[in-house]
């Protein structure tokens, strides 16, 4: 297993190091001999369709399943790859995938799984115990530290093979939760990526999986195409021969893609608000899907005066949330009453909740005796973000902040962000329901004490931090529900207080599709698709 320095393994999230081209020659060496899908027929019925999906988000970033947060891979990964359990898109109720069955006991401190016979990754090679040994080794690898790493090292041992296809996973305590978890690790071949720079290929977009779809090639800032795998034999088999997933960041050339007589995709994920109104009276399906999507600011506390609470906090007081929500997002968002949104299970009004208040603001900058402060506000170019930012550097003009937006592709940011420590503030899109839906989960992919975000923010080594953190453990150690939803509160409030990544506002995401060519799609409250249950619409 290779060492990684955290910020080369952080820009290999992000993409800065994924713009090396085309990878096809890479996967044809890596996936076998193409599928035989091409012999499957006609449309009729479905099996010879071939699916054509639009996606907001860039695909220049990693397919390293252990370290990716993009979007478009992280959907893409879905259909390529198994967990030994995943979790249905929408409920997040765990299935056996790759496993055959769920664990008897959750409260067990050892669950025990048999792989399903005849599992064969996309080269043909057979799956092994071995290799899920191998995956959860490199997620638990405390010189890799990967992106995954937070979700499972407070309460996963380790993993061990106990035959060819069976293997043990040993807690430290007893974790209910990790049934929906371990859809996260999506078992990787040994043979593939114990090899040297294999996971450099991978964060350039080398995948090769055990699940329904092989990616057959991709094509950074452009295109990522699909053949169903034949000799798939799980529980959600193709229903596809091909599909091909446009990236298009724009919103007007993404909205062209479905719409209209001529439309050349059935589903779009992304859809601007403007637009919805006029897809549906072309006949699409237009449906919302509300969770963790937010867009967030970010303090660089180790850039005075950000350093000073009251300044964070001076600034979310500033924003206008309501001309934002209205302007920017066309009604379809919420003002944050807590870092979770207000649909999630733990969610409960934090103490500190920064309603729209300028004079609050100006008298905090006072009391910090910060007077002409200028700001740049870097941020990621994701469409609705685009039209919210107006919002934001009004309200802080209108304290008496000087603010210069400064938005760009996202794999570009973070680069800035490594090479030059005296940011002062960004502003980006982010959604954990990509992982999962319980409040340990999503607090930790923010705030954890080795996290990556953290470090960029430069308040993991604070005293705040250090009490947030053991606080955080203590919660994740609770057995009693209602003792455990206190500790959460508990740590919610104090980030909310701390205001160093917090979010501006929650909003809707919205999907459409073409009933009269596919059915059975389901809106996600988080970016991209899933199609696993998707079929052509009967012709």
């Amino acid at each position: 297993m290779q060492h990684r320095p955290d910020r080369r393994a952080f820009l290999r999230i992000t993409g800065a190091l994924a713009a090396a081209g085309a990878v096809t020659a890479g996967l044809g060496a890596c996936t076998g001999p193409p599928s035989t899908i091409g012999t499957w027929g006609d449309d009729e019925g479905g099996e010879g369709m071939d699916l054509t999906v639009v996606i907001g988000y860039g695909n220049d970033q990693s397919w390293d399943p252990t370290q990716t947060a993009s979007a478009f891979a992280m959907a893409g990964i879905q259909h390529v790859y198994e967990g030994l359990l995943d979790t249905d898109p929408v409920t997040r109720e765990p299935y056996p995938a790759l496993a055959t069955a769920l664990p008897a006991d959750r409260n067990a401190t050892t669950w025990e799984f048999t792989l399903r016979e005849g599992a064969t990754w996309h080269d043909g090679e057979p799956v092994t115990a071995d290799d899920v040994v191998f995956t959860y080794r490199r997620i638990l690898d405390p010189e890799v530290r990967p992106l995954t790493r937070s979700f499972f090292a407070t309460w996963l041992r380790g993993a061990r093979a106990t035959g060819d296809r069976s293997v043990a996973l040993d807690f430290h305590f007893p974790f209910p939760e990790a049934a929906a978890r371990l859809g996260i690790a999506k078992i990787l071949p040994r043979h593939v990526f114990s090899r040297e720079g294999a996971w450099e290929q991978a964060s350039g977009g080398l995948a090769v999986g055990s699940g329904p779809y092989r990616l057959a090639s991709h094509q950074p800032k452009s295109n990522s195409t699909f053949e169903a795998y034949d000799a798939y034999n799980g529980p959600r088999p193709p229903a596809f021969r091909t599909m091909n997933w446009l990236t298009i960041v724009d919103a007007a050339p993404r909205l062209a893609m479905v719409s209209g007589d001529s439309a050349d995709a059935q589903i779009a994920e992304n859809i601007p608000y403007a637009g919805a109104e006029r897809l549906r009276d072309d006949g699409l399906e237009v449906r919302g899907g509300a969770g963790m999507n937010h867009a967030f600011v970010m303090f660089n506390t180790g850039n005075p005066p950000f350093d000073d609470v009251r300044v964070r906090q001076a600034l979310l007081y500033a924003i206008d949330t309501d001309q934002l929500i209205e302007v920017g997002l066309r009604g379809f968002g919420r003002a944050p009453t807590s870092f979770l949104d207000e649909g999630n299970p733990a969610h409960a009004p934090a103490a500190t909740v920064y309603t729209y208040d300028p004079e609050r603001a100006r008298a905090l900058l006072d009391a910090a005796g910060v007077s002409d402060l200028s700001v740049t506000l870097m941020s990621v170019n994701a469409s609705w973000l685009m039209d919210c930012l107006p919002t934001i550097k009004e309200s802080w003009d209108a304290v008496g902040v000087s603010t210069t937006l400064e938005p760009q592709e996202t794999s570009a940011l973070f680069s800035k962000m490594d090479q030059n420590q005296g940011y002062q503030a960004v502003v980006a899109v982010s959604n954990p329901n990509q992982f999962g839906l319980d409040a340990d989960l999503i607090m930790r992919y923010n705030y954890t004490a080795d996290g990556l975000w953290m470090r960029y923010a430069r308040w993991h080594e604070s005293e705040e931090a250090a009490g947030l953190f053991a606080l955080m453990d203590r919660a994740t150690r609770e057995s009693d529900p209602d003792r455990k939803l206190e500790l959460t509160h508990q740590y919610l409030d104090i980030i909310a207080e701390q205001a160093v990544l917090y979010p501006v506002v929650h909003n809707e995401l919205l999907t459409a599709w073409n009933p009269d060519r596919v059915t059975g799609v389901r809106a996600l409250a988080y970016p991209g698709v899933n199609v696993l249950q998707a079929r052509a619409a009967a012709s």
